[in-house]
C-alpha cells in the first residue's frame, strides 16, 4: 500500500490509497464520521479498474491528518477486538 497526498490545507485533505480496494477506504470513511471534528468525509470512486480509491476529509476544528490517524487507530483497535472475539467463539 502507498499513500499519496493529493491535496492538503488546514482543514481538508485528499489522499489516494494505491494498491488497496474500496473496502479499506469505505471503512476509513465510516470511522471518520464518528469523529465530531469531521464535517465531511467521503470515499471517492472514479473508475473501479483504472483508478485508485481516494479519501477526502474536512474538519471544523483540528487537523484532517489527526482525524485520519484517529480513524485508522480505531479501525486497528476494533479489528483486534473482533479477532479476539472470533477466536473465543471458535473455542465454544
Amino acid at each position: 500500500m502507498e499513500l499519496k497526498k493529493l491535496k492538503e490545507d488546514d482543514k481538508t485533505m485528499l489522499v489516494e490509497v494505491v494498491g488497496e480496494s474500496f473496502t479499506l477506504t469505505n471503512a476509513i470513511r465510516e470511522y471518520l464520521w464518528d469523529d465530531k471534528s469531521v464535517s465531511e468525509a467521503a470515499q471517492i470512486k472514479e473508475h473501479p479498474y483504472l483508478s485508485q480509491p481516494k479519501i477526502f476529509v474536512k474538519t471544523d476544528r483540528g487537523s484532517p491528518v489527526t482525524a485520519l490517524e484517529k480513524a485508522t487507530e480505531k479501525i486497528v483497535e476494533d479489528t483486534k477486538e473482533f479477532k479476539q472475539k472470533f477466536k473465543e467463539a471458535l473455542k465454544k
